[in-house]
């Protein structure tokens, strides 16, 4: 009986039956690792709460899963770089273009924008209420009132050291620490920055989205809008194989994709706090 079996093993035919059983594993395989990408984003995408309100839209239009590692903009490009993630979601535009330029992806698109906000104590010792953001910057570093800086690469903080140095500190930590003594950075993400500077009446620079969001505001308002240089424009880009071949491009590339189109660009248009819409989509401008 033993030997039947072993022939009727021998077969063409279940040889065969074999060989696709093992093919429909392997693809199985495959298709549930393709299920899940990695995106590397920066902490106001992640602490607005906008990535639990778009991502499970995304995973119900196609299936695929995202695992989201929030980090300053900077460190998210470090990450993509050392092939640590098969997209990036971030803000910081000149960034993203040299990431481009570097050959880490092949193309960078718009998804949306909101702006930047400089919060303080309602006091406002300062007086920048009302003020442009460059010379906002100007009276505190005059006043010689608190301000606290991310000081962690990210796209906030890049965009902080840019009004800074239009402000006339053309490196902004030692220029502040040199005449504005109250100068502090955290090396933090836009949550724990808000929440340092509610608990030490600090002036601190947030994208509306994160503000919109946190509870802990104390006596804590808005005092400099809407001037055109606090623009933030969010970018899109899927990792480039050539750098990473273990990059999943196909997954990754629906993400952009999607999140560009119609579909994912009126999910983040709905995505509302207290009635107020956080992000504008403009990926279809």
């Amino acid at each position: 009986m033993m030997f039947s079996l072993l022939k009727r093993l021998e077969t063409p035919v279940f040889i065969a039956y074999a060989a696709i059983t093992c093919v429909a594993i392997a693809s199985n395989k495959l298709h549930a690792q393709e299920a899940s990408i990695v995106m590397a984003s920066t902490t106001s995408t992640e602490q607005s709460g906008l990535f639990p309100y778009l991502l499970p839209e995304f995973k119900k239009a196609t299936g695929i899963s995202v695992k989201v590692v929030a980090l300053g903009t900077g460190q998210a490009l470090d990450a993509a770089r050392r092939g640590d993630a098969d997209l990036v979601f971030v803000h910081d535009k000149a960034a993203e273009e040299k990431f481009v330029a570097e050959g880490y992806s092949l193309k960078r698109l718009d998804v949306m924008y909101n702006d930047f906000v400089l919060v303080g104590p309602a006091a406002d010792p300062a007086a920048v209420k009302g003020r442009g953001i460059v010379e906002a910057l100007q009276k505190i570093a005059a006043s010689g009132a608190p301000y606290l800086s991310r000081g962690d690469k990210s796209g906030t903080n890049a965009a902080e050291l840019r009004y800074w140095a239009q402000a006339g500190f053309a490196d902004a930590k030692d220029g502040a620490g040199a005449k504005a003594k109250g100068w502090r950075e955290c090396g933090c993400g836009m949550g724990p920055a808000l929440n340092i500077a509610a608990s030490s009446s600090a002036y601190v620079l947030t994208d509306r989205g994160t503000w919109l969001s946190f509870k802990n505001r104390q006596d804590f308002s808005v005092l400099v809008e809407g001037d055109k240089r606090l623009f933030n424009q969010y970018g899109v880009m899927v990792v480039n194989p050539a750098k990473h071949p273990h990059v999943k491009l196909q997954a990754a590339q629906k993400f952009m994709d999607w999140v560009t189109a119609p579909a994912g660009q009126a999910v983040i248009a709905g995505y509302k706090i207290g009635g107020e819409q956080l992000f504008f989509p403009n990926a279809l401008k």
